[in-house]
Formats: C-alpha cells, sequence, structure tokens
C-alpha cells in the first residue's frame, strides 16, 4: 500500500506563494508520473500540473507560468511551487502517483486558501 503525504498548505493573501510537498511511503525515481490535482467547493477535480519519470512536466493553462511541479528521488517528494496567488486558486491540493506496476494512489490533500 502506498501512502502520499502532503503539506505546505496554508492561508495566504493573493500575490503570494506557498510551496506544498507530497512525500511518497515509496521510491519514486521509476515512477510513471505524479501529480498535483486540486478541487474548489461545488468544482470537479481537475489536474493542475504533472511531471514523469524523465521529468517532463504539464500544466494546466491556468497556472502556467505561476506555478512549478518538481520531484525529488532521493528524498521521495515531488513539490508544488505556487508564486502569483489568485483567490481561485483555493482549493484543496492532492497528490497523486500513477504507475503501471504499483497503480494509482491518492493523498488526503492539503487546503490553500487565497484571501483577496
Amino acid at each position: 500500500q502506498v501512502q502520499l503525504v502532503e503539506s505546505g498548505g496554508g492561508l495566504v493573501q493573493a500575490g503570494g506563494s506557498l510551496r506544498l510537498s507530497c512525500a511518497a511511503s515509496i521510491n519514486i525515481f521509476s515512477i510513471n508520473a505524479m501529480g498535483w490535482y486540486r478541487q474548489a467547493p461545488g468544482k470537479q477535480r481537475e489536474l493542475v500540473a504533472i511531471i514523469t519519470s524523465g521529468g517532463s512536466t504539464n500544466y494546466a493553462d491556468s497556472v502556467k507560468g505561476r506555478f512549478t511541479i518538481s520531484r525529488d528521488n532521493a528524498k521521495d517528494t515531488v513539490y508544488l511551487q505556487m508564486n502569483s496567488l489568485k483567490p481561485a486558486d483555493t482549493a484543496a491540493y492532492y497528490c497523486n502517483l500513477v504507475d503501471r506496476r504499483v497503480g494509482d494512489y491518492w493523498g488526503k490533500g492539503t487546503l490553500v486558501t487565497v484571501s483577496s
């Protein structure tokens, strides 16, 4: 059973920054992809950013240029650096791990609130 633990959420003013962390209970070196998703109240969960084992990244249009996803394989941790935060970024942020051998796992989420 893989565990993903998110941290780093909180309350921040618009224009501010936060860095989310997702610590995995397994070695992530060869994991196909890890990503961050978010879900705002009353809305569907949406992809924010994803990073592959090869280091390729993809971002939602709404966060391009403001958010950066990275991974530290030595620490089995994925990060999401969020800059220039907007009230529209307010949501619960979830870490996801997907691998054809290991399976598909989610963390319990961390709440980000951006005040105007």
